[in-house]
This record gives structure tokens, C-alpha cells and sequence, in this order.
């Protein structure tokens, strides 16, 4: 029986554990990542570890989502960030360079290694052939530091691509189809490979727009093999050395199969307000558009931005459309302003963007109220943009830059001629906004800005956990909604204790006094609990607030995670109708919690108000219940490495 990709890279990096879907296994990690929303935090808790230099075969800072400076706090953090990136041996990666994910595809990448990053599109990588995973920022300074990074092993669901795509059709339309297909939490626990005879009509920078929105669908991560498209895109980017083959092999087996052909797909969009919420854009209808926006991790590559730059060429953008694109990167923006495209973007009226995240994560462009804004990103949910009331559709570039010239949502077919675009036999390479490290032993200081607050640290678990309910929400709670990322929110991503005020203020904005004046408690969630991104301040957050336990349906990945190194339980309904018997207020006490958490069996929780007893499952591993015994990931690596010494 053969191998798939990802059963290849695992073996190779394999550090313990079997490679048995749902048991759990650890891996050596190549290369991590960070962005400044989250790595503030991330190499805060490095720094906690005591080790002295990264231990990976390279980690890189960037500096892409909080790049608006309308006070001190971004720039201070973006000081901390450079100098001890330099002190312990990082890469950074300066404003402007880039978007994280679109930089390291293009400079970075590796195909057969392993990437963690503090990012939950950290998957883009998929698109060169990586395992590229995300996850919180602790786990990934654990990582720096040379540990292995541990998850369950995941099931491989193969994706065939067949056929070709029609003109007019994009990459973008393939992702959107298979969230169609599975849902946001149709991948969860799951590695998404896509195979067959159509992945060789797909360009590298299509690859990655397609292993990015797999985090929507709440999959460990996506990948594509690594194969002679792969090795012309390194090859243009003077990486032809990095390059490898990696394919299944013939015989390779899948715990499940979906078949997409191409042919048959048409331009779709995601409506308001999830990405699997997708119709076909002539169904959808000629809905009025007041702002367009072009850009994100997803859709900003050179070959992207060049498709638009050719449909707006020689047009006017509508007048009541707001047209604002970010080019992924340097490169890109460099390679555009070379070649003329960018000014054709400007004269039809476009509004150029840095290259940063800007308004994918709300930073910047908020729509008008009630408006209508397409946009080229992964997420749409809920008061993302920045407006509450706005109604937000994801859409390929080439709807979006056809959208903005008619002023109504517009099936690109109806435009006439497909624009075409070569990938270039030469990228522009220019790494002179990348800072290496410093030399090992040279002396750094590290700056600290008067907004750097330290971290919360959770202690050892109590015999007896008690407390109220202090909010029951609904299903699909995103991090968005558990600790807001707006743009006057995110310069205080490493002060802990101001972003408490805002913890699940969009669900009820309460729950912060009612959390402080009650000294903590207890939430309840629905299905797919903290879905969204990577960033741990919504498991941070909550802990500072007193949260000790989570009780829901269900929880997405990477937030369960971040909940268990906090130390705070993930508790999952044994029988989901015990979520109806709950209501605010209600005192819960778990006895016997420590004994409860070895045992390994559901754990009864008792419900002293309403006197009746309710079953929950909390789903460790043996090291993630010594982990939830020791008050978090923190505490757990502090005491190995005391032990160790002894």
C-alpha cells in the first residue's frame, strides 16, 4: 500500500505516535512564521522558554496586518518584534515587504517541509508542495525552540481535479466549490490533497489561493504535489535549488475522495455571511455593489493582479463603486509599477493599498452602511470589514474587477474576451526588506513599548472548578467574535488586559463586567466553536477574564488548541439536547476535576442551580491531559524542563 503526500512528509518528520488517523503524533518542524498581530505575543512566550536562538531551519517575522501607525502602539510593537527577531535568530520581514503567506510562497517555501505559523492561513504554503499548518502563537514559539509540534493524525481527503477551467473561471472558483461541497467544518480533522489530471493546468499562485481558503473549511491544512509547474515557479524565483519532486504514489490510499470537474465549474460567490455559503454568480443576480476590494493572501499575487490590471485597462470604475487593491508584496507592486499595469489601474480609478492584509482583517476600507462589498478574501464574516450592517461576498478577481467597472455583481462571461496572463519566466528579486539575525552571541537589545503587557499564565487545575454561566452563544462563533480585530482594537494585540473589555462584546456587551464581577465562569458554545483564525488572545483573553471552562457541541481545531495551552477545559456536550436545559447564571461545579481529567472518562458536571447532573467529554491526549493538569502549555514545558535538570 502506498503513500499519500501527506502520509510522506509526516514519515519523514514523524517524531513519535503512529501515523493512525485521530491518534495523535508529533513532527519535526523546518520552518515557522509569524505576523505582527500575533507574533508580539508569540515571541513574548519564546522568550519565557529561556532558550536563546530558534532552532528551525529558518523562522521569519512579518510585518503585514497592524501597518497603519495612527499612534505609537504598532510601531512599538513592530520595534519589539525587530529586535528580538534579531537577538534570537529570526528573519525579518519589513512593513511593506508583504503579506506573510504571499512572501514565503515566493521567497521561503520548500516543497516536502514543514511549516507552522502563527497564522491560520499559514496552508497557503499546500500550494508548494508543504505541509504548512497554523496554529497559536505558543505552539509555534514552543516550535522555535525545537520542539516538535503534536496534533492528531489527520485523514487525507483526496480531491480530484479533472477537466480544465473555462475562461472567466478562476482558482478561487474551485475552493469556493468544494466549501459548497463540505461546509466550514466539513474538514475538520482532515488534510485536504488535490490530485489528478487537472492539477498540472493550475499555476503555483492558483495552488496556494486554493490550499489558503482550506482553513475555511476548518482543515488541518491543504496541499498540492510538488511537480515540474512547481519547479518552474521556483526556478523564477531563483529558487530552482529548493526544488523536489513529491507525488502520491500510484497505489496511494484516502479515507475519502471528492471529484471536481473543472470543466463544469462557472465564476461562484460566497454570500453574506460565511465562505460556504456559495451560489453561482448569474443565480445570485445584478445586486447594486458600492465598494470592491481586491487583495488578501487569497487573490494577490502577481498573476492575479495582472488579470485585473488587463480588465480595468482603458475603463473607468463605476462612480459609485469604491475600487481599492493591495498587491500581495513587493514584488508584485515592484514587477507591476515596471510594467505599466499598475498605471492602468490607477487611471481606471482604482485606490492602491500597501502590501499588507489591510482590509481582509478589518484594518482600513471599512464599507458604507448597508453596502455591498466584494472582495477577493477568505472570510466574510459578521462585522469582519469593519461595518456590522455591510454585506460582504467573496469573489474571484476577475468577477470583482468586472463588478467594479458595471457597478452590479457580473458574471465575467458577459465581458467578451478572458484576459491572458503568462506566469513570467523571471520574477523580480529584490530581498532587501528582509533583515537577517544577528550573528550568534552579538549582544541586542530588546525594545519594549509601554503597551507590551505580560501575558496571563494559568495555574495548576483545582480539585474543584466552579462558576457561573456567564454567556451561552449560538454555533459558528468565530475568534472575530470572542476578541474582535478591528483596526482600533488591533494595536493593542499584546495588552492583554485592555482587550479584555472587548472579550465577546459583538455576542454581549456585557460579558466583560459580568466575567470580572463574578470572577470568571464558564461559557457555552454551539457547534464549530472558534472557528476563524489562529489568534490565541481568544483563548488569552478569556483566561485573564477568569474563563475556566468552555462547554459546546463541538470546537473548531485550532481554537480547542489554543483553549488547552491556557488551560482552559474544552468541553464538549455528551448529548447536545443538555445544552437547551443551560441558562445564564446557572452555578456549575465539577468535583473531583483533577481525577476526572486522568481518568480519561466523560466527566460529570453538576448543575447546582437547576440540581440535575450533565455528561461531557473533554477529547486529550495523555500529553494535553498533563498539559490541562499543569494550568496550560506554559506551565507543562516549564516543569519538563525542571524535571529534566534534576
Amino acid at each position: 500500500m502506498g503513500y499519500n503526500l501527506v502520509q510522506k512528509i509526516i514519515k519523514e518528520h514523524l517524531v513519535s505516535g503512529e501515523m493512525i488517523a485521530g491518534k495523535e503524533i508529533s513532527i519535526r518542524i523546518d520552518q515557522t512564521l509569524t505576523q505582527d498581530s500575533t507574533g508580539t505575543m508569540a515571541y513574548l512566550q519564546f522568550e519565557a522558554t529561556g532558550i536563546p536562538r530558534v532552532k528551525t531551519k529558518k523562522s521569519v517575522a512579518y510585518i503585514d496586518h497592524n501597518t497603519l501607525q495612527a499612534g505609537f502602539e504598532n510601531a512599538d510593537d513592530h520595534r519589539y518584534i525587530q529586535t528580538v527577531a534579531s537577538k534570537h535568530g529570526v528573519y525579518f520581514s519589513r512593513p511593506g515587504n508583504g503579506i506573510c503567506h504571499q512572501v514565503h510562497l515566493e521567497r521561503f517555501g520548500i516543497p516536502g517541509m514543514t511549516l507552522l505559523g502563527s497564522d491560520s492561513h499559514t496552508p497557503t504554503g499546500g500550494g508548494l508542495g508543504m505541509l504548512a499548518i497554523g496554529a497559536g502563537g505558543l505552539d509555534v514559539a514552543v516550535a522555535m525552540g525545537g520542539a516538535p509540534y503534536y496534533l492528531m493524525m489527520p485523514k487525507v481527503c483526496k480531491v480530484n481535479l479533472v477537466g480544465e477551467l473555462k475562461p472567466w473561471v478562476a482558482a478561487k472558483d474551485i475552493i469556493l466549490e468544494v466549501l459548497r461541497i463540505m461546509s466550514v467544518k466539513g474538514g475538520v480533522g482532515k488534510v485536504i490533497e488535490y490530485s489528478g489530471p487537472g492539477v498540472k493546468s493550475l499555476t503555483v499562485p492558483e495552488r496556494a489561493t486554493i490550499t489558503n481558503m482550506g482553513a475555511e473549511l476548518g482543515a488541518t491544512t491543504s496541499i498540492f504535489p510538488s511537480d515540474e509547474v512547481t519547479y518552474e515557479f521556483l526556478k523564477a524565483q531563483g529558487r530552482e535549488k529548493d526544488w523536489i519532486e513529491l507525488l502520491p504514489d500510484s497505489d496511494a490510499v484516502y479515507e475519502e475522495e471528492i471529484t471536481i470537474n473543472l470543466n463544469e465549474l462557472e465564476p461562484l460567490a460566497a454570500k453574506p455571511h460565511s465562505p460556504d455559503n456559495v451560489e453561482k454568480v448569474k443565480d445570485i443576480g445584478k445586486i447594486k455593489v458600492n465598494q470592491v476590494a481586491i487583495g488578501s493572501c487569497t487573490n494577490s499575487s502577481y498573476m492575479d493582479m495582472m488579470k485585473v490590471a488587463k480588465i480595468l485597462k482603458g475603463k473607468t470604475v463605476h462612480p459609485d463603486v469604491s475600487l481599492v487593491i493591495a498587491p500581495g508584496s513587493k514584488q508584485v507592486l515592484n514587477m507591476l509599477a515596471q510594467n505599466g499595469a499598475l498605471a492602468d489601474m490607477v487611471a481606471a480609478g482604482a485606490r492602491i493599498l500597501e502590501s499588507a492584509c489591510g482590509p481582509c482583517i478589518g484594518m482600513g476600507q471599512a464599507p458604507s452602511t448597508n453596502a455591498v462589498s466584494l472582495r477577493t478574501f477568505n472570510r466574510n464574516f459578521e462585522g469582519r470589514s469593519g461595518t456590522v450592517s455591510a454585506q460582504v461576498y467573496l469573489v474571484s478577481p476577475e468577477v470583482a474587477a468586472v463588478s467594479a467597472i458595471t457597478g452590479v455583481l457580473t458574471d465575467p462571461r458577459e465581458f467578451g474576451e478572458a484576459p491572458k496572463v503568462e506566469m513570467p519566466a523571471e520574477f523580480l528579486v529584490n530581498d532587501n526588506m528582509v533583515v537577517p539575525p544577528a550573528p550568534e552571541g552579538q549582544e541586542v537589545e530588546v525594545v519594549r513599548g509601554p503597551n507590551i503587557k505580560p501575558f496571563p499564565v494559568n495555574v495548576e487545575l483545582p480539585d474543584k472548578v466552579k462558576g457561573k454561566v456567564l454567556i451561552k452563544v449560538e454555533d459558528n462563533i468565530t475568534t472575530d467574535h470572542i476578541m474582535p480585530s478591528n483596526a482600533k482594537l488591533l494595536p493593542f494585540r499584546s495588552n492583554i488586559p485592555y482587550l479584555s473589555e472587548f472579550c465577546l462584546t459583538p455576542c454581549d456587551p456585557e460579558f466583560p463586567r459580568r466575567a470580572k464581577e463574578n470572577g470568571g465562569g464558564f461559557i457555552i458554545g454551539g457547534h464549530n466553536y472558534g472557528q476563524g483564525s489562529s489568534r490565541e488572545h481568544a483563548a488569552l483573553v478569556p483566561l485573564y477574564l477568569g474563563i475556566k471552562g468552555v462547554i459546546a457541541k463541538s470546537f473548531a481545531r485550532i481554537h480547542m488548541a489554543n483553549l488547552i495551552n491556557s488551560g482552559i477545559l474544552p468541553l464538549i456536550f455528551d448529548n447536545e439536547q443538555d445544552y437547551d436545559t443551560i441558562d445564564m447564571y446557572d452555578e456549575l461545579v465539577i468535583e473531583d476535576a483533577v481525577d476526572q481529567i486522568k481518568s480519561g472518562l466523560p466527566i460529570i458536571i453538576k448543575n447546582l442551580t437547576k440540581g440535575n447532573d450533565i455528561k461531557v467529554n473533554i477529547s486529550l491526549s495523555d500529553r494535553q491531559r498533563e498539559i490541562i493538569l499543569a494550568g496550560g502549555l506554559l506551565n507543562y514545558t516549564k516543569k519538563l524542563s525542571e524535571n529534566g535538570n534534576k
